[in-house]
């Protein structure tokens, strides 16, 4: 059974209230707003988002945007300056002044390592050489890059005692250029791809030259690139090609205009490991990993070499 009230009010349920809203004025808005205000003043109807009337009359600049809100708010307070809290009636501040704590400067103090009487008497009389293989043992060879030692110097004007094993810089010695390289390289070239007999050592000292030759030539037994400009990716091509090699017993590739690197160095190690046919390598290390493998890879080869030369004498 319907009430008669809500019959009333059927009328509006086709109403569309939005065109209604359209078509008020300004002030007809601002009296539906009072009218709305007196009928449900704590808008208890509203969703809590829209309880809040807009009581600025700027336009929007965007929109919202937290993480802007925090660094201005933020900025606002440190610029705003403290109010100053006095007790009543003194004009004295309350709290007391902030005075932050200096940190304490720390010393370390040297500590004393005492040595066996044995072993001190052993590292006074040992040479620079044995210094080397010691501090080679030890890990610690990268550090001692110049090779000489100055064992005891005095600072005179401090008055300190002598300080021992400081290494000493070296004049920088002057390195002359080197004369050109008569060797012409077309020529030896065309000698490698023939496998000419009387080819036997070639000189590429300062000339670019390529490593795809040394795949097909059997008869080459010395090659030296030194002082050339050789990049790692050019020494890798040497490399590979030398597996391929079991005529060459030495080779020189030191002095290059780029470091190769250590995974070049690695390459490097494990063809001479492969290839028993080498006997000398002319290269720097700069990695004790690779160094440690060349040196008893070549031991190697020149153990054999010199045990097939035992037994041939033998025979």
């Amino acid at each position: 059974m319907a009430l008669p009230f809500q019959k009333e009010l059927e009328k509006y349920k086709n109403i569309d209230e939005d065109e209604l809203l359209g078509k008020l004025s300004e002030e007809e808005l601002k009296h539906l707003e009072n009218v709305l205000d007196d009928l449900d003043p704590e808008s208890a109807l509203l969703p809590a988002g829209f309880r809040q009337k807009d009581q600025t009359q700027k336009a929007a600049t965007g929109p919202f945007d937290r993480e802007h809100l925090l660094m201005y708010l933020e900025k606002e307070a440190l610029e705003q300056k403290d109010r100053e809290d006095f007790v009543p009636f003194t004009g004295e501040k309350k709290g007391r002044v902030f005075i932050p704590k200096e940190k304490p400067i720390e010393t370390r103090k040297e500590e004393k390592v005492t040595l066996d009487p044995e072993l001190e008497e052993a590292l006074a009389s040992a040479s620079d050489t044995e210094l080397y293989d010691l501090a080679a043992v030890l890990g610690v060879h990268n550090l001692l890059n110049n090779p000489k030692f100055d064992e005891e110097t005095s600072d005179t004007k401090g008055g300190k005692g002598p300080v021992r094993n400081v290494v000493k810089g070296e004049k920088v010695k002057p390195v002359f250029e080197e004369p050109p390289n008569p060797t012409n390289v077309e020529v030896s070239l065309q000698q490698m791809k023939a496998n000419d007999p009387g080819l036997q050592e070639v000189n590429l000292n300062n000339i670019k030259a390529f490593a795809d030759m040394l795949k097909v030539n059997k008869t080459l037994k010395s090659l030296n690139i030194e002082s050339n400009f050789i990049t790692g990716a050019g020494i890798l091509a040497l490399v590979e090609a030398l597996r391929e090699n079991d005529t060459l017993t030495e080779i020189k590739i030191d002095n290059q205009r780029q470091q190769l690197g250590t995974a070049v160095e690695m390459e490097i190690a494990q063809m001479l490991e492969e290839n028993s046919r080498i006997l000398k390598f002319g290269y720097q290390f700069t990695k004790q990993g690779p160094r440690t493998r060349v040196a008893a890879a070549i031991t190697k080869n020149n153990d054999l070499v010199r045990k097939k030369r035992v037994e041939g004498d033998r025979r």
